[in-house]
């Protein structure tokens, strides 16, 4: 074992004259500990709640969204099938798309109603499953039923087997002047996505009953796409642009979400200063340790330098020492930080019942529950950033002491 690391790794676990050197030093190893603890499970329970409502959102989503120009398709089936030749794409199904308003005695609410398949719409989107009342496929073509939201059948006060009135902008031309279209519906169904934008201000009808309303005759306003891998939206959303012909609008989940995952990924990034913070003041508190510790050993110093060490086997030395403060910081941090992210479904209730408080009330937020969602890539990241401060940390102080002169430090030795 080299003298430079043997001397360092005693000067960590020896007893100090000075009992203060080693209170900073614990200080500075918990703080590194604590900051990395904080860091892992901040951003895994900021993961989990970006995975949660990007599920939800695409439960009503597609992965890729296909339209044509003036929100008209004429060949829908066609472009159907040549997007369906792509490997990604798993499932294709026509929408209409339109703006209307919803009548239910004196409570009058503005809506986007989207025509669907039932049974090509349950393969795309996931919406099926997260009905309340009632079943998607009770849209049946000629009967007029609706599906709400839990929002907008609350705030209409509609049940199922309720008729409400539909009224479409697109209005009659009659001798009379323009007259609104309006169309009594049956309230068949009522889903529930926990996203208040489709909640409160989504209903859903049959297409065949969409394409009489909104005069579309057999056109649509487009394709919606299921991916196997929804990561790989961007990737079939320019094979498409290449493989398709037309006037088409393409998009993908993450564009037409582009502002609401824009603004979590710049709230994560931010977290990940703050917090980061933590590790760098506790970091940083190992250079007054080293600092102090270098005065202390001033003696030791010299006599190694007599013997012949140079000025660089003394840097390693303190460096050595700052870094194991900062290996056994970042240790703790992440040993405790991954079982409490892993856990944190458990920990939660916990503290909720030992305190009384809900801290995610239903009344107040759409995610009742904490969720988490540990990434490797986020522990790797925080681990090294946390060595790599700690090291830094250790510069100064090893340089000070590589710059004791042995004679001074013998003087009154």
């Amino acid at each position: 074992m080299r003298y430079e690391l043997l001397v360092g790794l005693r000067y960590t676990r020896a007893k100090r004259r000075n009992h203060f050197i080693s209170f900073i030093s614990i200080a500075s190893m918990l703080g590194i500990a604590v900051g990395v603890w904080a860091l892992i499970v901040v951003l895994s329970v900021m993961n989990g709640f970006q995975k949660e409502v990007r599920a939800r959102i695409l439960g009503v989503v597609a992965h890729v969204q296909i339209s044509g120009e003036d929100n008209r398709l004429a060949n829908w089936k066609e472009v159907a099938r040549e997007a369906s030749a792509n490997p990604e794409v798993t499932a294709a199904a026509p929408y209409v798309n339109g703006q209307g308003l919803l009548m239910f005695g004196s409570s009058v609410r503005g809506v986007v109603v989207r025509g669907v398949v039932p049974e090509l719409e349950q393969r795309v989107v996931e919406i099926g499953t997260h009905m309340v009342a009632g079943r998607l496929d009770s849209l049946v073509p000629g009967e007029f039923g609706i599906v709400l939201g839990t929002g907008l059948a609350r705030a209409l006060g509609a049940n199922v087997g309720n008729k409400i009135a539909l009224i479409a902008p697109q209005g009659l031309v009659t001798p009379a002047g323009i007259v609104p279209r309006i169309k009594q519906f049956t309230v068949t169904g009522i889903f529930r996505i926990d996203y208040s934008e489709y909640d409160s201000g989504l209903a859903l009808i049959h297409l065949a009953d969409a394409q009489k309303l909104y005069g579309m005759g057999d056109a649509v306003s487009g394709v919606r796409l299921k991916l196997k891998d929804l990561f790989q939206s961007r990737e079939v959303t320019r094979d498409l642009f290449t493989r398709l012909r037309g006037d088409l609008y393409i998009s993908d989940w993450t564009r037409s979400n582009a502002n609401y995952f824009r603004a979590v990924q710049i709230e994560k990034t931010m977290m990940f200063i703050i917090l980061l913070l933590i590790v760098l003041v506790a970091a940083f508190n190992s250079v007054s340790t080293l600092v102090m510790a270098v005065t202390d050993k001033q003696a030791d110093i010299a006599i190694l330098r007599t013997l012949g060490a140079s000025p660089g086997g003394i840097m390693k030395i303190f460096i050595i020492q700052g870094a194991v403060i900062g290996l056994l910081g970042t240790f703790l941090g992440v040993a405790s930080g991954i079982p409490t992210a892993l856990n944190i479904d458990v920990i939660v209730p916990f503290l909720e019942r030992l305190s009384g408080i809900h801290f995610l009330s239903s009344e107040v937020y759409y995610i009742t529950e904490l969720p988490s969602d540990l990434q490797r890539g986020d522990v790797i990241a925080i681990t090294l950033v946390s060595l790599v401060l700690s090291l830094v940390a250790t510069l100064y102080p090893s340089w000070r002491a590589a710059r004791v002169n042995p004679a001074e430090a013998l003087r009154y030795e």
